[in-house]
């Protein structure tokens, strides 16, 4: 494990904008891209667990989106699902990548998913606009991939309703500690730091303001259904599915919505394992990972234990 502040020793900025963003790259520089997409409400720091074994065989990139952990959070932004990936598409141009994986959780895998559906766009010609950015695959770890599945937990209710605003500026570490435990699984919790970090990068540059602006990706999702899910079930490029079963969220009940809907299903289910499964079961996740990467032949992904995983 990775701690809090040796994570932030090692970020980057990207200027997008008038935005200084957040980023981290790492891992093996001669090794295939691979993007990192965090979800909602934490940050990049959630894959600080597999960072050094991924780095192994990959180059890596990850960045704060915008409105999360140390990246900036302004209280005009509209933070469409839509934004976050012109911000990553951007990051991604300007580092000169052309072909990438993406490995994502939660929040992120809705922006994969528009990801995955302006590369089926650019793989037919339709669009001009970043053409030169190719996905080569994607796994998709606990995540709102289907919106009738998604059961939001009650915070994430109450910060959608019409008291969104004031709940938000009255969140605490307290109330967030309380989602996390309910929503790990019982023998995987989160200890009494990493509650205290992932407070201290909801909370960071003003983050309350904005929560309940953030939240609006559930309602998004169900609006953009047909092109998210579309892209989901007809991607050109091998799509992975890894688990927590026991997520209240996005757990079993989700991976049988994904059984039915997604030709082919290539799924990983994580038993005992709650909505973190890269933070609860890391090794789990690289086997996982490393197999779906290796029979694709995309990498030989060495057999490495993670340390403290």
């Amino acid at each position: 494990m990775m701690t809090l502040q040796e994570w932030r020793n090692g970020a980057g900025l990207f200027a997008y904008g008038d935005w200084p963003v957040v980023t981290r790259t790492g891992g093996n520089p001669s090794g295939p891209a691979l993007l990192l997409i965090h979800g909602f409400p934490t940050s990049s720091w959630d894959w600080n667990r597999l960072w050094d074994a991924l780095g192994a065989n990959f180059s890596l990139y990850t960045l704060d989106m915008l409105g999360f952990g140390d990246s900036p959070k302004p209280a005009s932004f509209s933070y469409r699902i839509a934004d976050q990936a012109d911000l990553i598409e951007s990051w991604l141009t300007h580092q000169g990548i052309r072909e990438y994986h993406i490995l994502a959780h939660d929040y992120g895998d809705t922006v994969a998913q528009e990801l995955l559906a302006r590369d089926a766009e650019r793989r037919l010609g339709d669009v001009a606009a970043g053409a030169g950015l190719r996905i080569a695959s994607a796994c998709l770890l606990n995540g709102g991939l289907f919106p009738e599945t998604h059961r939001p937990a009650r915070i994430q209710k109450l910060l959608l309703s019409p008291l969104g605003p004031w709940v938000a500026r009255r969140s605490s570490r307290n109330r967030l500690a309380e989602t996390m435990r309910r929503i790990f699984g019982p023998q995987t919790q989160p200890s009494e730091e990493e509650l205290d970090n992932f407070w201290r990068l909801v909370k960071a540059r003003g983050g309350r303001r904005v929560m309940h602006k953030l939240i609006r990706y559930m309602p998004e999702r169900k609006r953009r259904c047909s092109r998210w899910v579309g892209a989901l079930c007809t991607t050109a490029v091998p799509v992975k599915l890894i688990n927590g079963l026991h997520d209240p969220i996005s757990g079993a009940h989700m991976v049988d919505r994904y059984r039915q809907l997604v030709p082919g299903p290539d799924i990983t289910g994580l038993e005992g394992i709650g909505h973190y499964p890269q933070l609860e079961a890391p090794q789990a996740v690289l086997d996982a990972f490393r197999e779906f990467m290796q029979r694709h032949g995309f990498a030989d992904y060495p057999a490495q234990v993670l340390a403290g995983a």
